[in-house]
């Protein structure tokens, strides 16, 4: 059996999609499975066991370009797949499966492809509550239970990590504690960068390293965490803007502690089998929780709101900005009892 997998748009829906995975692998160890992917997302999967091959997808967000698209899906009917699983819902995901002359095209009911999903189920939203349901249950025959998910668990690469403690002089006798105070959408899923702070400043005077990751657009975020702080901390390491993906991963591997928003770091660091503490704000974590068993939540609201804008001056949510710093800090404390020996 050979299935192709086309992937979701997104770090964390990336990281989660290893649920189907494992799923597919549990029922027959012997199915070869490809995942069509954007380029950013390759290293993820890299990072997964299950996957034969990563392809990158050719086309941006947004572009339909029909053409291309078919002289790209005839290059991949030479692979010879038996089935294909589209993870998105838009028409344009399912339309390279078709093209490739795939004998069976798996997918949700959405935007009007009927003809280009032949194996088409429709979501009952009770039945697939959360994001990892409704991809795992693409894996299973209609109409069967879904069996017991288990949860992602990306590889951390040794030769790299090397290399990063070395180019950042990472002291491995010391306890990492690593922040990532990004998030998608802006400020509306951030925890104020000044409580971030009084964290590290915490954490720092407790002879801690502290680690900060993120992508470019999250260093504003870094240097107003940095600035906030008392003085200058040669045990404080910001990283962000110059690593990327795969030493994010890394980074977060040798942690022994990680505190994120809700964010596709969040999804990495639980899959890496790390103590993570999750700040949640309008996002639901009921819908796309981390899934490590060493994963804990703060979240001061219930229900799933789709608006993700704030209501609080800057774009803050005042949900997330209800969750202070001495309540995080306490938390994360009991966590260290819990998971880390001394």
């Amino acid at each position: 059996m050979k299935i192709l997998i086309v992937g979701p748009s997104w770090v964390g829906d990336a990281v989660m999609a290893q649920t189907l995975f494992k799923l597919i692998k549990e029922n027959n160890n012997n199915t070869i499975i490809d995942v069509l992917v954007p380029s950013w997302a390759l290293s993820v999967f890299k990072r997964m066991k299950e996957i034969n091959q990563s392809i990158e997808m050719p086309f941006g967000h947004g572009e339909l370009r029909l053409k291309e698209r078919r002289s790209f899906a005839l290059g991949l009917k030479a692979n010879n797949y038996d089935q294909a699983i589209v993870l998105p819902n838009s028409l344009k995901s399912s339309l390279i499966p078709f093209f490739a002359d795939i004998p069976i095209r798996t997918g949700w009911r959405g935007e009007f492809r009927y003809f280009f999903i032949n194996d088409i189920r429709k979501l009952d939203k009770k039945d697939y509550p959360r994001m990892v349901d409704r991809f795992c249950a693409l894996g299973i025959k209609k109409g069967k239970k879904l069996p017991e998910i288990k949860s992602p668990s990306l590889i951390s690469d040794k030769s790299n990590i090397s290399k990063l403690i070395n180019l950042y002089s990472i002291y491995r006798e010391k306890k990492i504690l690593t922040i990532c105070p990004g998030a998608e959408f802006g400020p509306a899923k951030r925890w104020p960068s000044n409580y971030f702070a009084e964290v590290v400043t915490y954490y720092l005077r407790k002879d801690w390293i502290v680690i900060v990751i993120g992508s470019k657009k999250d260093q504003i975020v870094a240097q107003e965490i940095e600035s906030s702080l008392d003085g200058t901390h040669p045990n404080l390491i910001n990283t962000v803007g110059n690593t990327n993906l795969e030493d994010a991963i890394d980074l977060l591997s040798i942690s022994s502690l990680a505190l994120t928003n809700d964010s596709g770091l969040m999804h990495i660091a639980s899959a890496l089998d790390i103590p993570l503490l999750a700040l949640f704000g309008p996002t639901s974590p009921e819908f796309t929780p981390p899934l490590g068993e060493k994963s804990e939540i703060i979240r001061k609201v219930k229900g799933y709101m789709k608006l993700r804008k704030g209501d609080l001056p800057g774009g803050y949510h005042s949900s997330l900005l209800s969750i202070k710093p001495k309540e995080t800090i306490d938390k994360l404390e009991s966590m260290e009892k819990i998971f880390i020996s001394f």
